[in-house]
């Protein structure tokens, strides 16, 4: 795997911490800028809504550029957010620094996942693609404790102004370690970069990943209360429980992106259904804490780790492009507000164990839009029948459904 591939990863890494980092500093935020920690929360929010929205438009306005030289802009944007963030006087400036970082993140992880199919070869994509997104795996496990760490010791600023090191650490690998690349092959203008958007695949491909991350953060949102306030555990054990989920998410997207370039549908399908199988079995032993890790644990290994088959698919009915490859961000990323969102209506209208059911339902509705590509799969694999005077009767039968071709158009 090129070295390039891994210093992506890097970047990343400090994205991602960025955006879990207020999640484990909310009562510090909310003393030191003078509101409640509800509104503290409204700034994951924000940052998820600035992604999946303006990560999209700030792709477009990059398309004319290298890959390299796009990243070598969003860098230094995304370290003015985290600057600002460190800064921030009152409440309605930090909102505005966590809509830049959300914007210049969603926008680096597009380029970044398109620079690393470019740098690799088709065959093996999928595991380009899972060595970068183990920077997102990464900082969950080790990125947001570090951060939340340097927050508690040193102040929630701190926290702000470690990433800003990170990130400028990162700018600086990316500068040294990525060598230069010219643009993507059949990039252009906005125009020839929206054709891609007229494959009605394409658009099934993107409401899987939706569904896929939307299942899985339906449970992920709400570990904490569950764990402690249905299964019984300590509020202190609980770091540990979910430092042991995010092991479980390397190992699961290492595995994954391993597979992904041979074997997409049938990674996807196995994903889908043992996340809907593990979803259901939390819900069920919630109240058995062996039971309760043992489906956590599952739900790590076949949830977000399914991204590098999912990037994969979308490239193949797609394209390897940054404006697909955002745009295909931004789908996951309204899955996690779709799953974080229902799970916390559903928990308040039914209880601690709703959010899990309905990781069920988003499952199952996952595994539904795969049938078309599944069917065609099928078909493809599905040997040809031949009648006793040597006929093809499949090919026969597949001519009935086309339409005839006139001889003499026009």
């Amino acid at each position: 795997m090129p070295r390039a591939v891994h210093v992506l990863a890097f970047g990343i890494f400090a994205m991602v911490t960025s955006e879990f980092v207020v999640a484990g500093l909310m009562p510090q935020m909310a003393a030191g800028l003078g509101v409640t920690v509800p509104q503290i929360g409204y700034l994951i929010t924000v940052f998820a809504l600035a992604m999946a929205l303006g990560g999209p438009l700030l792709s477009v306005a990059l398309l004319r550029l290298p890959p390299k030289t796009a990243l070598m802009v969003l860098f230094p944007l995304f370290l003015a957010g985290n600057v600002l963030a460190a800064t921030a006087p009152d409440y309605p400036a930090m909102v505005v620094a966590r809509t830049i970082t959300g914007v210049a993140s969603q926008a680096f992880f597009g380029v970044a996942i398109s620079l690393g199919s470019q740098l690799t070869r088709p065959e093996v994509r999928g595991r380009a693609v899972a060595v970068i997104l183990n920077g997102l795996m990464l900082g969950t496990l080790l990125g947001l404790p570090l951060a939340t760490l340097t927050g508690e010791r040193y102040g929630w600023r701190a926290a702000f102004w470690s990433i800003s090191a990170l990130t400028a650490a990162a700018a600086l690998c990316t500068l040294i370690g990525v060598g230069r690349t010219g643009r993507p092959e059949g990039s252009g203008t906005f125009r020839s970069e929206l054709t891609a958007f007229r494959a009605p695949r394409l658009w099934l491909a993107l409401l899987t990943s939706t569904m896929v991350i939307g299942a899985t953060f339906s449970a992920f949102s709400y570990l904490n209360p569950i764990l402690t306030q249905v299964t019984g555990f300590s509020p202190g054990t609980v770091p540990l429980l979910l430092l042991a989920y995010g092991g479980a998410t390397v190992i699961g997207n290492t595995a994954v992106g391993r597979l992904a370039d041979r074997h997409t549908l049938p990674v996807l399908l196995a994903g889908l259904s043992l996340n809907a199988v593990f979803l259901a079995g939390f819900a069920l032993l919630a109240r058995f804490d062996v039971g309760a890790v043992l489906c956590m644990l599952g739900i790590g290994l076949v949830g977000v780790t399914m991204n590098p088959a999912l990037v994969t698919r979308v490239q193949r009915v797609g394209n390897a492009r940054p404006l697909v490859n955002t745009v295909h961000s931004s789908f996951i990323t309204f899955g996690v507000v779709l799953g974080s969102a229902l799970g916390g209506l559903g928990l308040d209208r039914f209880g601690l164990r709703a959010p899990l059911w309905l990781g069920v339902a988003l499952a199952v509705t996952g595994l539904l839009t795969l049938v078309p590509d599944l069917l065609r799969h099928t078909q493809r694999l599905t040997p040809p029948h031949t009648a006793p005077d040597g006929t093809d009767t499949t090919s026969l039968a597949n001519s009935e459904h086309r339409t005839p071709t006139p001889l003499h158009p026009g």
